[in-house]
């Protein structure tokens, strides 16, 4: 396949999936609902949405002092401000591509740090994959709480774990044996750094610090979503439940999409709808966190793209 082709599709195909979640969220609501959504969205209390940012702003600033704490390890000494203004610029660089933030942060890191490329993407590698342990903690406590969602026994037994391992594994060894030599040796310099960024964590000397500040980024995740359940008076009495199965949701849906567009508000709206609030003020409710996550990192991202540069002028 053409490579420019490739790279549009993983551009737009993303994109234009939000584009119809959009469009699908809204198609079957009436005038009178579209106007009920506008006003929940106008008429909702923004000092809780205010505090939802900072809550968001301060998951991102501990998420950059835990990388510093990946990379000392290595043998380097990570800028904070650095550090701060490269993870805003990746954030903002995956409503555009979706995945291509975490290349982005490495590159900026390696072009005004001098920190090699692989050996960065390797401890970005390795946080993604804690994260996504995280998530997968989170979303089997999920289902063990929920009155509403439930997933099938099989999908917990140490059987299907066991094939799941070994389904990853055989594709990788089918990944290597058809790929190209230049392709191999891409994979291989890939997972030498995440072998890295996994030694680091063996090796760091603050593995309080940085586990403190991986449950601090992740509680503040939360929080994020369950401060803003006070803006509106139909989600204002929602107990822990229908906000922590929301925030998975949501998380998932982050993925799909483009900064998750589309997907995030509907995700968010399906599981709050459950929970006796009218879709309507659910989905505003969904609209109303995405955005104020969206305009945080749009801000944030872009004037951390403009001060780099700057801030590194020497």
């Amino acid at each position: 396949m053409n490579k420019n082709l490739l790279i549009k599709i993983k551009i737009f195909l993303p994109l234009s999936f939000g584009i119809f979640l959009v469009y699908y969220s809204f198609q079957n609501s009436t005038s009178e609902d579209k106007i009920t959504i506008l006003n929940s969205i106008t008429k909702a209390n923004y000092t809780f949405v205010f505090l939802s940012i900072c809550i968001g702003v301060l998951s991102h600033l501990s998420r950059a002092v835990r990388w510093k704490y990946l990379i000392l390890p290595l043998g380097y000494k990570l800028n904070i401000l650095n550090s701060i203004m490269s993870i805003f610029t990746g954030f903002l660089s995956n409503f555009g591509i979706p995945r291509s933030g975490e290349i982005l942060r490495a590159s900026l890191i390696y072009y005004y740090e001098k920190i090699p490329f692989e050996k960065s993407f390797g401890t970005i590698v390795t946080e993604r994959i804690i994260d996504f342990f995280i998530l997968l903690s989170c979303i089997f406590l999920g289902l063990n709480i929920s009155s509403k969602v439930k997933l099938p026994d099989s999908f917990l037994s140490s059987d299907f774990i066991l094939y799941l391992i070994l389904f990853v594994a055989i594709a990788c060894l089918i990944f290597i044996s058809i790929s190209t030599k230049n392709l191999r040796i891409k994979f291989f310099i890939f997972f030498h750094g995440l072998k890295q960024g996994l030694l680091s964590i063996v090796k760091m000397e603050n593995k309080k610090s940085f586990f403190f500040h991986t449950i601090f980024i992740w509680t503040s995740y939360f929080f994020m979503l369950y401060i803003i359940k006070f803006s509106m008076p139909e989600t204002f009495s929602l107990g822990f439940e229908p906000i922590f199965i929301a925030f998975i949701a949501g998380a998932i849906a982050m993925t799909l999409t483009n900064g998750g567009i589309g997907s995030y508000p509907l995700a968010i709206a399906s599981i709050i709808s459950q929970y006796e609030v009218p879709y309507e003020a659910a989905l505003a409710f969904g609209w109303i966190v995405w955005t104020s996550q969206t305009i945080m990192i749009v801000i944030l991202g872009s004037l951390s793209f403009v001060f780099l540069p700057i801030l590194n002028k020497k």
